[in-house]
Parts: structure tokens; sequence; C-alpha cells
């Protein structure tokens, strides 16, 4: 559930000042959010950064498939000279359970890696960005905010290096044939997903996105038994041809271990 008038105070917020290779923190009732990067552009104009959101204590924020009602990180760079894509990461999520409803998202403070890819390795360019994401404590309060600095004022900030840095270590590793999804079937009005994973792993969950998340249920463990994890996702009601040879991206976590991946729908 979203606290409509709260929306008003966060479009409020004004952006700062270019200060250094990272923007000021911006303010929100249950936490603050700021960009940071750090270096220069490589040869094919990546430029690497994070999102950090610092939250207090009780306060949640959404993964990048936030559910039916949630509020999934943006970062819209639209109005920056020569930034042509940006990426945005996530380290691995938890299930959150709210009430009535469920939801995949980060109970502590998290920092999202960010790819910024510019037209020219050489560009001088300032990050304009405007940031939309949900940040909830028994309700959810959208936050809204612009931020404006120089990527290239005090690049080699060691205090932002190590930001980013923390920010990619946090990643799951990538899947691979002994801890990963294996295979993926539409039965009946279901997905199931069969899963590999390490011999004694306990208590595994799985978190999935795609183009049409919406037609996607909470996935659900089956079966579990030593090295392999039954689950199943149930299609909800919609265009379920949207779903056919498409790609499912996931994220396994199992004993404190993530790994994350993709899979085609057959």
């Amino acid at each position: 559930m979203i606290r409509a008038p709260s929306l008003t105070l966060a479009l409020l917020m004004m952006a700062p000042q270019a200060h250094g290779a990272s923007s000021q923190w911006q303010e929100t009732e249950g936490g603050s959010v700021r960009l940071v990067t750090v270096g220069l552009p490589d040869e094919d104009g990546r430029l690497r950064g994070a999102l950090e959101i610092s939250l207090k204590p009780g306060w949640k924020t959404y993964w990048r498939n936030p559910g039916a009602a949630g509020i999934p990180p943006q970062v819209d760079v639209s109005r920056s000279s020569h930034i042509r894509a940006v990426e945005v990461q996530y380290p691995a999520p938890e299930r959150i359970h709210d009430g009535g409803t469920q939801w995949a998202g980060y109970r502590q403070s998290v920092s999202l890696p960010i790819t910024f890819t510019l037209d020219q390795a050489n560009a001088a360019t300032l990050i304009d960005a405007d940031v939309f994401l949900g940040i909830c404590e028994t309700i959810c309060i959208p936050f809204q905010a612009s931020f404006t600095f120089d990527p290239g004022a005090d690049a080699d900030n060691v205090s932002d290096a190590l930001a980013v840095r923390r920010a990619f270590a946090s990643l799951p590793a990538p899947a691979d044939a002994t801890f990963g999804i294996a295979s993926v079937e539409k039965t009946g009005g279901a997905l199931v997903l069969e899963g590999r994973l390490p011999a004694s792993a306990l208590e595994p969950a799985l978190f999935l996105d795609h183009a049409h998340a919406h037609l996607l249920g909470t996935p659900r463990l089956e079966a579990l038994k030593e090295g392999a994890a039954r689950f199943v996702v149930e299609i909800l009601d919609g265009d379920v041809g949207k779903l056919e040879n498409s790609d499912l991206i996931y994220t396994l976590t199992a004993d404190g271990e993530a790994v994350s991946g993709d899979i085609e729908i057959p």
C-alpha cells in the first residue's frame, strides 16, 4: 500500500549542486539516497557507480521485481548529455512478508551497482539523474529526487572507490551447472523450474523477473532433496503467450549464498 500524500513531499526535494564524483545525500522519512561513481569511463565508455540506499531501522526497499504493488528502483538519465544507457544491478533479495502480501526486497541498507555508458569514452558530461523508488515501513512511501554531479571531479576519491567496489562485490555469482536453474517447463497453469544446489543446501529461495512479471506468481518450493530443488510458479490471468520463448531472469539463494542467471521459457 502506497501513502500517496507523501509523494508530494518527496517531489519537493531539490537537486543538490555538483559535488565531487558523488551526489549529496537526499533525505526521506525512511532513510537517505545518493549516487556515487568512481574513476573515468573505460575505452567502451562504461563508468561504474552505485545507488546507495541508507535505510532507517524497520524500513525496507524493493528488488528489481517488487510484486504487483511495489516500486522498482528507477534511474532516469535522459537529461544527461552523452549518456546513452544506464544499467542497474541487484544484490540477492529476501522474501518480505508484509501483512497479507509478500514481495522481494531488502531489510537493510543496500547499494545497487550501476553502469553508465557514454556515447564517447572521453566525453565530458554531468550526470543529471532522476531516481524513483519505494521505501517501506508498515506502508510504502514513494521517493523521488534529482541528482546532478560531475563524475570527473575527484574521480579517484578513495571513499567513493570503496563504496562502488562494495556494491559490485555484493552481486550474486553467475549461475552454473552446480548452482542454478537447470530447466523450466510450462505445465498446466504453472511453470516448473528445476534447480541445482550445493549438496548440503537448506531453505533455498527463488526470485524471478520477466518483461511481463505481472503474469507470474511468487515461486513456491515444492520439493527439496540433496543437490536439487523444484519450484512451482503460478501463471496468473493474462496473455500467457507473452511468456513463451522469452527469458526469465532469476536469483537463486541457499544458506547465505546466491547466484543469478537467465533461462528461456519454452
